[in-house]
């Protein structure tokens, strides 16, 4: 067993036979047959079963200290690697995420959602920035591990360490643009200013008055697009000509090439991103390439899903092609539930919803219930705030059955974490009543409808100061000064403790979720809000009838009161809390939660 991981009782079913493997030393035949059980136990999951872990293999565990350097040789301005600085790598990799499964899963999670794997061009300046791809989103080959983070070897063991325990593996990949290799004679310093099309058209070099290229190119026949000149004049510094892999990503014909996005209309889809190379994703190779890249990875390693990043920058064509090739891959490779998941960072449901009805996205991350749910939890809004939202959900292609794969989550590796949002919004509270939120925030995540999605660390009280680098902390005691000084919320505790008050926390919270089929695929019915900080109250039916009701108060005094319930539910049962066991008429319960705590309750017969 991995160092810190735990032997506690609960986990449900999929999860104990692996266990059970990974405990004792069965004969090969054994070991294969209940290997091949738990993959096909988890493949027959569908999205909404799931926790999610999500973590950087560069700052959850070193289990190889060879690679901290990813072969490199000199300073760590070639290696990238630098242990005391936020933004450059730290030497985390696969055989440390590997070495801790045990410990992602005593916290609940059944899937893990890796940061980009891919091989990456190791350091990049943009401006007066320098920085390494500790992060994984500056790639140069697609189509193997970055040496950083391990070889195929390590990946392989991985994902079959992580199947062998009933755990799904996905993979944060990226098609909208690749590490930033290719430069515009017109700006040598860089941050080129964005060209529009209308200024400067595909079919004239330089703008509306330069010389007739591209002789019939009509946005459709990309055959006739044989210039990339257009807007700037783009080439391959030397020594970087065969940078990418596959070769094709080496000719920049296949990118944009429009200079500096503004993330504001046509820019947001034909821009650089802070400098990386967008692609042309409009190009037929471009999307035939990405299929065959990704396709690839599904076929190598069983893959169970994929989150998207920059899906929003990204036109809707590229997307309608290539997530039901995803879906057929998968399908063919036996995986029937592949969870497809793109990022679109904007906390406005309206527009992510729009991804799923257009782009044909399955699903995309939740950020609209980011917002509101880390405000609640805060109380820096009432609680009809996650009324309205999960009003929304309407408005989703296949409405509820889509919210109900979304993935929730309260901070990430951009914004910050859920532990800086708590606090910024109550810089007057103490330890407890910080903690308390946090576990709050937690509850209204895990326990409503859609996908939980744990960012890691936060389970050991990590906070950070918000944004980017200062949300990325090292599980392991940490050589980075901003990191080694933060006093984590609840204590600090060894690495990889699962006494972590935060740990224990969510992982009773998870041990509730798997045990009621409500509350992961249960039809929601919200019951009680209000415009200021208190009563949230919500139900979710089983297919069967049986309602669970979940209960939380963001304020700091008691609350009472009267709550609607299914007519059926009379007497209850507590699963976490003091419940009422009798409902005060059909239909109404009376209810008394504590302050800034949760109840979850269930029907009985």
């Amino acid at each position: 067993m991995a160092r810190g991981a735990p032997r506690r009782a609960g986990l449900h079913a999929a999860m104990a036979a692996a266990a059970v493997l990974s405990s004792f030393a069965l004969p090969t035949t054994a070991q294969t047959r209940q290997a091949e059980d738990a993959l096909s136990a988890l493949r027959q999951r569908l999205p909404q079963d799931e926790v999610i872990y999500f973590l950087l293999p560069d700052r959850f565990a070193n289990g190889d200290a060879t690679n901290d350097h990813g072969g490199y040789t000199g300073d760590r301005l070639k290696s990238g690697f630098d242990p005391a600085d936020t933004d450059f790598y730290h030497g985390g990799d696969l055989a440390g995420v590997t070495q801790q499964l045990d410990y992602i899963q005593g916290l609940g999670a059944t899937a893990v959602w890796l940061a980009p794997v891919f091989k990456n061009k190791p350091v990049q300046s943009h401006g007066g920035y320098t920085g390494a791809a500790h992060h994984g989103y500056w790639i140069t080959d697609f189509t193997t591990v970055d040496p950083h983070f391990g070889d195929e070897a390590a990946m392989r063991a991985l994902v079959e360490e992580a199947h062998a325990r009933g755990m799904k593996v996905y993979l944060d990949i990226v098609a909208n643009h690749t590490a930033d290799v290719i430069q515009y004679r017109e700006c040598p310093e860089g941050r080129c200013a964005y060209r529009s099309r209308a200024d400067y058209p595909y079919t004239r070099r330089g703008g509306v008055d330069g010389a007739p290229i591209n002789e019939g190119f009509d946005g459709r026949d990309f055959s006739r697009l044989t210039r990339p000149d257009y807007a700037y004049t783009p080439y391959v510094p030397a020594g970087e000509e065969n940078a990418k892999v596959p070769a094709w990503l080496n000719d920049p014909i296949h990118y944009h090439n429009r200079g500096e996005s503004t993330f504001a209309g046509e820019s947001s889809l034909d821009g650089d991103f802070a400098g990386l190379d967008d692609l042309l994703t409009e190009d037929p190779v471009v999307i035939q390439g990405m299929i065959d890249i990704f396709g690839g990875w599904i076929d190598k390693y069983g893959i169970d899903g994929f989150r998207i990043d920059t899906a929003r920058h990204v036109n809707p064509g590229f997307w309608q092609a290539f997530i039901p090739a995803m879906i057929g891959r998968a399908e063919a490779k036996g995986i029937p539930n592949f969870h497809i998941f793109g990022e679109v960072y904007d906390p406005d449901p309206a527009v992510t919803a729009r991804f799923t009805r257009v782009d044909g996205y399955p699903a995309v991350l939740d950020f609209p219930f980011q917002k509101q749910a880390t405000d609640v939890a805060s109380g820096k809004v009432g609680t009809d705030a996650l009324a309205k939202l999960f009003d929304a959900d309407t408005i989703y292609d296949k409405g509820a059955e889509t919210a109900a794969i979304l993935p929730t989550f309260l901070g990430n590796h951009d914004m910050g974490r859920v532990g800086f949002f708590v606090k910024q919004a109550n810089p007057n509270a103490d330890d407890a009543e910080v903690l308390a939120r946090i576990k709050l925030a937690h509850a209204l995540m895990i326990f409503s409808r859609g996908v939980p999605t744990l960012y890691y660390g936060d389970e050991q009280g990590f906070a950070g100061a918000g944004g980017y680098g200062n949300s990325r902390q090292d599980m392991w005691p940490s050589r980075t000064p901003v990191y080694a000084n933060e006093t984590p919320i609840g204590g600090r505790q060894p690495a990889y403790s699962t006494d972590a008050p935060l740990y224990q926390a969510i992982a009773e919270m998870t041990r509730i979720r798997a045990e009621e089929p409500a509350l992961r695929r249960g039809r929601q019915v919200v019951r009680a809000y209000g415009d200021k900080p208190g009563l949230f109250a919500m139900s979710r039916i089983g297919e069967d009838g049986s309602e669970v009701l979940a209960l939380f108060n963001t304020s700091t005094a008691p609350v009472a009161a009267q709550v609607e319930v299914e007519p059926g539910s009379l007497r209850w049962q507590a699963l976490r809390g003091d419940c009422t066991p009798e409902s005060s008429a059909p239909a109404s319960v009376a209810v008394r939660v504590p302050p800034l705590d949760y109840l979850v309750c269930k029907s009985v017969p």
